[in-house]
């Protein structure tokens, strides 16, 4: 799948006796990522053991199945793209009621600076509600996660690819993304990569690429990057040096 592209199928499961999660590390130091770690959790029916508790803000999305998220004495429905910020050292638990696995795409960013929490209440987010921002020609996103709901090292979103292929670009942040919907190739690194729904992605900061929807309808990627800021922020690679990388 190249250096850049993996999948859950790839990454060793984890599992807790007694829980209903199974855990999947799909992105992470070990991928060369060292600011954000990509899981894939699959909560099997029942009520799971506590989760999280870290250091770390913790990004839940929902993919797959519903569920409820018991989380700092609150309840949050778990939908197909319903998002969840948990602040650090915050525990939840799952409640899937069944009878399909509850599948989440969980993201942790790095601890606050210096150690220090400031509180946070956790946030509950359903992408249809949230206002679509142009990035680019033909291209939308939308945020999940941000400064407004109280995330402060990592940003994550929802963008949107028409098919076709845009010019090489780089963005100064790290990402970690997870293919939604549709079918793609990325380009990177010297390497081009098929991507399709489930497919886990990691944009080195500073490294040209492009995502090239390769299919008939939209390519819906779940981003996550540090540090946190503004999606559209894309710089294009200069002609002569997009000319030596193609050669």
């Amino acid at each position: 799948m190249g250096r850049h592209v993996t999948d859950e199928a790839a990454a060793e499961a984890r599992r807790v006796d007694g829980d209903t999660a199974t855990t999947r590390v799909t992105i992470g130091p070990a991928f060369g990522c060292e600011a954000l770690e990509q899981r894939v959790v699959r909560f099997a029916p029942g009520r799971s053991r506590p989760q999280g508790g870290g250091p770390r803000e913790e990004l839940l999305f929902a993919v797959a199945g519903t569920g409820t998220l018991r989380l700092a004495g609150s309840e949050h429905a778990l939908a197909p793209e319903t998002g969840v910020f948990v602040p650090p050292g915050e525990r939840y638990e799952v409640e899937n009621e069944g009878p399909d696995e509850l599948v989440v795409v969980s993201v942790l960013g790095l601890e606050p600076a210096n150690g220090k929490r400031e509180r946070a209440a956790p946030v509950a987010v359903r992408l249809a509600e949230q206002q679509a921002h142009p990035a680019g020609k033909d291209r939308e996103f939308r945020y999940v996660a941000n400064e407004e709901v109280g995330c402060r090292t990592v940003t994550q979103f929802v963008g949107s690819i028409p098919p076709g292929r845009a010019k090489p670009h780089y963005h100064t942040y790290e990402e970690v993304a997870y293919i939604l919907e549709g079918e793609g190739v990325l380009h990177m690194g010297g390497e081009s990569s098929t991507v399709r729904p489930g497919s886990c992605i990691h944009f080195p900061a500073q490294e040209p690429h492009i995502l090239e929807n390769v299919g008939q309808g939209t390519l819906r990627v779940l981003g996550v990057f540090h540090p946190a800021g503004d999606p559209s922020m894309a710089y294009n690679v200069p002609e002569a040096q997009e000319e030596e990388e193609s050669a």
